[in-house]
């Protein structure tokens, strides 16, 4: 890498940074759930709902954990799978469940615009203001760094502190002009 190249990429390996100390404290296999959790978490993860329907029929856990405290409803979120996320949530899957960096399913959703999940996180009770603990980012402020003006504005209308600075002390407006073309 040449001096010219660093400082263009130094703010998104400040991004990545901390999620890779995250996800290096998680790969310990020996923590992995049970075969069964671990079937949960895929099939959660690929929006299989009637394979999760039969799964749950089994298993009434549906909060079972991976290596890095990620749930079923964690994976399911991050994917957008809407009718997952919802099955879950009526399995009793806790709304608020955060891994070891303190990431949510709400957090997670948000940060990848899939929009009908989060309304439906926010319509069952998760904490909108929720902050992760690498970078101090909400909901809110996800939405806004990665540029998901829909995500943003349903944020907003659900009442997201649009004034909750991160670790850095930029506020979500901060972001979103810093990342909207």
């Amino acid at each position: 890498m040449n001096k010219s190249t660093f400082p263009r990429i130094r703010p998104k390996l400040l991004l990545v940074l901390p999620l890779v100390a995250v996800i290096g404290a998680c790969s310990d296999s020996d923590d992995a759930p049970q075969a069964g959790g671990q079937r949960l978490m895929e099939i959660a993860e690929r929006g299989d709902v009637s394979a999760l329907d039969a799964l749950l029929r089994r298993n009434s856990n549906a909060d079972v954990r991976d290596s890095c405290d990620w749930t079923p409803l964690m994976k399911a979120a991050q994917n957008g799978h809407l009718q997952t996320v919802q099955r879950l949530l009526e399995a009793g899957a806790d709304v608020d469940a955060a891994d070891k960096g303190g990431y949510t399913s709400l957090l997670l959703a948000a940060s990848n615009n899939h929009t009908a999940v989060v309304d439906l996180l926010l319509d069952k009770g998760a904490m909108i203001d929720a902050q992760e603990r690498t970078q101090g980012y909400t909901a809110l402020i996800w939405a806004a760094h990665r540029g998901h003006r829909e995500t943003v504005d349903l944020l907003l209308s659900r009442g997201a502190d649009a004034t909750l600075p991160d670790l850095e002390g930029k506020t979500a407006e901060q972001h979103l002009l810093a990342h909207t073309p």
